[in-house]
């Protein structure tokens, strides 16, 4: 006979598994900026679950009950310098905790800027993300979400993505023959975890810069993927946080980007820690760090009435 504990535990873990995931594929057909390469995505787990040479981007949406939803929703990029996907330690355990607040996750596998599979590198995350965005928006009344209520959230290399579609978003194109290429891609907010921010050589994390844009990027190419030189009085308000021992992303990424939203009048909203490094998803186990989460999530509820 099962004990009381274990019983609970055996009911939760059968409700976790029972509990439906929806996967939709980014595009129909083939995605743009794709060329065909030969090669296959590749899923490897060491300590949590890395995906590479992604062919077919997807969004994996994950829904709290309606009963407990408030609307908001928020579109998520994995990190993992622009060579993995750090899938489930950056997307569905931040999807979890999401939804356990009445949020709705909406976890990007973007394309990564690898020359095999894509015409122009450096393209096709940001199309991908814009893309996920707009669905999310197009799915809005079905997946019990408000259309101005849609924010990105972003980790590291994601982080910088997720700054990318805040200053290079577009109002849609109307007379796209796709629907869904008509409505906005801007998010309504956003939320960046020790983010990569600038591709200025001297700052940028050197990984993800050499993986967007190549060896040796051309000076415009560089001002233009250096997010902090992008920002405008248009950029959605911003949540931010870092820590000053970041010895991959240094902080002075996520201080230029604060600096930037400041100088444009943008709502912003910064947190520093003293420790932690990089990389720590929900910090769990980790003091104060951990509170990271109850922080953001007063912001998002406080911002996203």
């Amino acid at each position: 006979m099962l004990r009381p504990l274990t019983l609970v535990a055996a009911l939760g873990a059968a409700l976790a598994a029972a509990e439906p995931v929806t996967i939709l594929p980014l595009w129909n057909g083939t995605p743009p900026n794709h060329h065909d390469s030969g090669l296959v995505e590749q899923t490897a787990e060491d300590g949590f679950i890395r995906i590479s040479k992604v062919q077919t981007p997807t969004i994996e949406i994950r829904l709290p009950s309606k009963a407990s939803a408030t609307g908001a929703a928020v579109v998520i990029c994995p990190g993992g310098g622009y060579g993995i996907l750090a899938y489930d330690w950056e997307g569905t355990d931040i999807a979890g905790w999401l939804n356990g607040n009445g949020i709705a996750a909406i976890i990007v596998k973007y394309r990564l800027p690898e020359d095999a599979s894509n015409e122009k590198p450096w393209l096709s995350p940001l199309l991908d993300v814009k893309r996920a965005m707009r669905l999310t928006r197009q799915h809005a009344e079905k997946w019990n979400i408000k259309t101005d209520r849609v924010g990105v959230m972003g980790f590291s290399a994601g982080g910088h993505l997720a700054s990318t579609l805040g200053t290079h978003f577009d109002a849609g194109n109307p007379t796209d023959p796709d629907p869904i290429e008509g409505l906005s891609s801007r998010p309504d907010f956003m939320i960046l975890m020790y983010p990569v921010i600038t591709m200025e050589e001297a700052t940028t994390h050197a990984g993800s810069r050499k993986n967007l844009l190549g060896e040796n990027p051309l000076p415009e190419m560089i001002r233009q993927y250096s997010n902090e030189l992008q920002v405008s009085p248009e950029t959605p308000p911003t949540f931010i946080v870092h820590s000053s021992d970041d010895a991959a992303v240094p902080v002075q990424n996520s201080l230029r980007f604060y600096e930037a939203l400041l100088a444009n009048g943008v709502e912003s909203e910064m947190h520093l820690f003293p420790y932690g490094g990089h990389g720590y998803s929900l910090a769990v186990g980790r003091g104060r760090l951990q509170g990271w989460s109850d922080l953001c999530l007063a912001w998002i509820n406080d911002f996203a009435k």
